[in-house]
């Protein structure tokens, strides 16, 4: 996945995307002294001038063209939902419930005058709670709508990639990952200082007259909970977390859970078999279950509730939620503008609905087939470079090639949308719709267990601007609201759209034959089709580029984590690589004219560089370094190009300059 868009939590003012995320002027006069310049850093060299002129805005963590992009992408999607509103909309339609969800979301007086009540029928369901048993089955009820320490996903099996299957997974912290809990460190203290006055400070909003002894207990439980959760590393490893299991063997595993309550809960009760990601994380949780007392998980779950909605709570709630999530965790100076989270929660809520009016309105045909073409260039180049790779035997070559060759390619939107029928919305429930929408998502999924798998399904909606590769359908997916301007812009020359959304459509592909991805066949199966020899030499590189981004140091004591991160970092490398022979094969075997003092290759990766644009705090950056598995902004840009001959040739790097990595230290993997 490719991730140009900040989170969920941080997304971002249209108005400033040209003035504050466009391409530099290059012009002539500053050419010779800007090639200088990327010797040293090509991030820098490129986007020098607005990092320094550019402040974050007091309501992001960080910023940057991606940045900006979401911030169209949220204005055209505000535009929508109030067009729909000032229009008559059909009883029950789609464009009823956009309307009545994003204006109910936006009533804040509304939500503060009808204070905990819409909360209570929730806090009675944690109240009703006796037994083991119950709470299992609550944990099943709320699932996809409020966490708890174990989550259900439904995706296609790893080894039968035909066919939904169910997945347990470790959840429920209430800070971003196990290591705020467990590792030492000012930013960790910190953030753990801030969320055990979080938990007192929703516990006495809602009445708890012991808030701060009850957040204390919370805490320790969640303490108990993080100390046996895996690491991000482990958890990404497609073979560790494969692990099926029937019901019988589960509940033998995990004993103090009651798991056919937590799956009838869940609407999953019809499951054969299922996975188990990290088997000794449910064996511990069941012990925790077993020691910890009733009411102190009863403790835990209205401390969730409370979190999960304290958008849709009144506002003490809400800015107790920023103060924590926001300033804490993020470094935030405000909260995002209140239509930019309506936004955000009607792209959850009904986003297949909205994307339908997105694509009518924002995305061209033309724009579906320049990217298709795009693409195609990008496979031709892939395949010619596998044929190439003298550290891999043919064996295992043909095997990639076929692997290849068996891509599907989904561009823009979904060529069948959603229906949303069933998805009650109420005007002034804003906690109610919030709730039931989650449940929607959730049991819509449910119903997939064990069915044929839906291969023209879309995990993003049109209006998200990311991408992504998914190893069990082998496809690669862009949805509309990446392929603009400045990341694809219909008529910018060919180094500009290579270097940009050309080295995005070459990460997505390489991701199939990333450390995780290559693990995965050509039909989507969990199966190792390399010889030993060819696996041995390719982890062997892999271990050469975790070892340089190992070495990069963001935050004064924090590190890039080159194995969390070591699929994104093969997926930039091979995909910057395979986009600039895409781009040399464009242009038909002649050069590329210069423009303003600059060759087709230094635009191509002074493109690069752009696309990539972004600064952050750094508490945002430490909550990166921790559990994302993507590598700050600067070095995407410059760990990639280090490695690549053409980079060093453009700009005539030379041993003494940051940038100059010897020939025979290059890595090169596809």
């Amino acid at each position: 996945m490719v991730v140009r868009t900040p989170s969920m939590l941080a997304r971002l003012g249209c108005a400033v995307l040209f003035a504050a995320c466009a391409r530099p002027a290059l012009a002539a006069p500053a050419a010779a002294d800007l090639i200088a310049r990327a010797r040293h850093d090509l991030f820098v060299a490129a986007n020098g001038e607005w990092l320094d002129a550019t402040p974050i805005p007091a309501d992001k963590s960080a910023y940057g063209v991606a940045y900006a992009l979401v911030d169209r992408a949220d204005a055209r999607v505000q535009r929508i939902c109030e067009t729909l509103g000032e229009q008559p909309q059909a009883p029950g339609s789609v464009g009823q419930k956009i309307s009545k969800y994003y204006r109910t979301y936006l009533d804040e007086a509304a939500i503060d005058a009808a204070g905990l009540r819409p909360l209570e029928p929730l806090l009675d369901q944690i109240d009703a709670v006796d037994s083991p048993s119950a709470l299992a089955a609550l944990w099943g009820r709320w699932m996809g709508a409020v966490p708890a320490p174990v989550e259900t996903q439904v995706t296609p099996d790893a080894k039968e990639p035909g066919r939904y299957r169910v997945t347990i997974r470790q959840d429920g912290l209430g800070l971003p990952d196990r290591d705020y809990y467990l590792r030492d460190g000012a930013g960790f203290a910190k953030a753990r200082d801030a969320y055990r006055r979080y938990l007192g400070t929703l516990l006495t909003l809602a009445g708890d007259a012991e808030a701060e002894a009850h957040a204390q207990a919370v805490y320790a439980l969640e303490l108990q909970l993080a100390g046996v959760q895996w690491s991000q590393v482990d958890s990404r490893d497609a073979v560790k977390t494969y692990n099926p299991r029937t019901l019988p063997q589960l509940a033998r595993l995990a004993r103090g859970v009651d798991w056919p309550a937590y799956f009838t809960g869940a609407h999953t009760a019809n499951i054969d078999h299922l996975s188990v990601s990290q088997p000794p994380y449910a064996a511990a949780l069941s012990r925790i279950v077993q020691r910890t007392p009733l009411a102190t998980w009863k403790l835990y779950q209205r401390v969730r509730v409370l979190d999960a909605n304290a958008p849709v709570l009144p506002q003490p709630f809400r800015m107790a939620a920023f103060a924590f999530h926001g300033q804490a965790l993020r470094g935030e100076e405000q909260p995002r503008p209140r239509w930019q989270q309506a936004t955000a929660a009607v792209d959850h809520a009904l986003g297949e609905g909205v994307g339908q009016i997105y694509v009518a309105r924002h995305f061209p045909p033309e724009h579906r087939a320049r990217m298709q073409a795009l693409v195609d260039n990008l496979m031709v180049a892939y395949g010619q470079s596998i044929d190439t790779l003298h550290w891999m035997g043919p064996r295992t070559q043909a095997r990639a090639k076929d692997k290849l060759s068996r891509y599907t390619t989904k561009i823009g939107y979904p060529d069948r949308w959603r229906e949303y029928g069933d998805l009650s919305v109420v005007d002034g429930d804003a906690l109610g719709n919030e709730m039931r929408a989650r449940r929607f998502e959730h049991e819509r999924l449910a119903r997939q267990v064990g069915r044929a798998v839906d291969r023209s399904e879309w995990f993003m909606t049109p209006q998200t601007v990311n991408a992504y590769y998914e190893p069990s359908l082998n496809e690669i997916v862009f949805p509309a609201a990446i392929l603009d301007a400045p990341y694809f812009d219909i008529t910018a020359d060919d180094a500009t759209n290579y270097g940009a959304i050309g080295a995005t459509i070459g990460h997505e592909i390489s991701h199939g034959f990333d450390d995780q991805g290559s693990q995965f066949d050509g039909g989507g199966r969990l199966v190792n089709w390399w010889t030993r020899a060819d696996r041995k030499a390719f982890d062997s590189l892999g271990n050469r580029l975790a070892q340089q981004f190992d070495g990069y140091e963001p935050v004064p004591g924090h590190r890039v984590n080159g194995r969390l991160t070591l699929g994104e970092n093969i997926a930039d490398l091979s995909g910057l690589e395979i986009a600039y022979k895409a781009y040399r094969l464009s242009l038909g075997g002649h050069e590329a004219p210069v423009v303003d003092g600059l060759t087709g290759d230094q635009r191509f990766f002074l493109s690069y560089a752009v696309s990539w644009r972004e600064k952050a705090r750094d508490a945002r950056t430490l909550q990166q370094l921790t559990s994302d598995p993507h590598a700050p902004a600067s070095y995407r840009t410059n760990g990639p190009v280090v490695n690549l001959d053409a980079f060093h040739e453009a700009f005539g790097t030379r041993p003494g300059d940051a940038m100059y990595k010897p020939r025979a230290e290059r890595i090169h993997i596809w």
